[in-house]
């Protein structure tokens, strides 16, 4: 695991155990950004955090990643290699500041979703209560005959352009993955949870390196703290060692 401590990540993640989704992505949006506050990172696009974290994604685990899926139509498991470069969108969110959709006497001023927006928003089992306060948080202004109106009073149509604006601004926000059934044929697309996929990729690294610590305690009666200073290699001889 390059550039990136194996303590610090074990750390993260128990505390992630414990967390909602937003928080453990903002705990690993930490890890890509040191340097940042906690507050400013809370302020990153929903589109630049992911970002943030498929890089940093590349560098714990390397750039190939293996998805699965279930076909929509005849439910077949698929399996997804891909590369996180394929993923990467290649233009920056524009700015979250100064956004605007003008249609018939409608205006509206908007920026984009972050992560604090996110956790506010949150409305547990109500998808569409938290939708409509995740959009009502992003628009900063609506109008009508240049006369300031509530945001619920948007027409439909308006409010689909409004957030159709804010993905294309945004385009990292939602990653979308094509897939083709090799059974059935099925072509549809399905969303990439970069926080969710992550997130278990890494609940898995450390369930398996707690275990490897345990068998080569056990055995040794080292301290955890030797066991994980020690080069995976190193670590996998000995219990190659233990099994034989």
């Amino acid at each position: 695991m390059p550039s990136l401590a194996i303590a610090e990540l074990l750390e993260v993640w128990e505390r992630g155990l414990a967390q909602p989704p937003v928080q453990r992505g903002l705990a690993l949006l930490a890890l890509a950004h040191p340097e940042t506050p906690r507050e400013n990172l809370a302020r990153f696009t929903i589109g630049q955090r992911n970002a943030s974290l498929l890089k940093l994604r590349e560098q714990i685990f390397g750039a190939q990643l293996v998805s699965l899926a279930k076909c929509g139509r005849c439910s077949e498991q698929l399996e997804l290699t891909f590369a996180v470069a394929e993923i990467l969108t290649a233009g920056e969110a524009e700015s979250a500041e100064a956004l605007a959709v003008e249609r018939g006497d409608y205006t509206v001023r908007f920026r984009l979703p972050n992560s604090e927006d996110l956790m506010l928003a949150a409305q547990p089992n109500h998808i569409a209560a938290a939708q409509q306060r995740l959009f009502e948080r992003c628009v900063l202004q609506a109008q009508h005959h240049e006369a300031t109106i509530a945001v619920s009073a948007l027409p439909i149509e308006v409010r689909q352009e409004v957030a159709e604006r804010m993905a294309q601004a945004d385009p990292q926000a939602d990653v979308q993955l094509a897939l083709t059934c090799a059974r059935c044929g099925q072509q549809t697309q399905v969303r990439f949870d970069v926080v969710s996929f992550l997130w278990n990729e890494i609940n898995a690294w450390a369930c398996r390196l707690l275990q490897q610590v345990h068998i080569l305690a056990s055995a040794y009666g080292w301290r955890e703290a030797e066991i994980l200073a020690m080069h995976p290699w190193r670590r996998q001889l000995y219990l190659e060692m233990i099994r034989s």
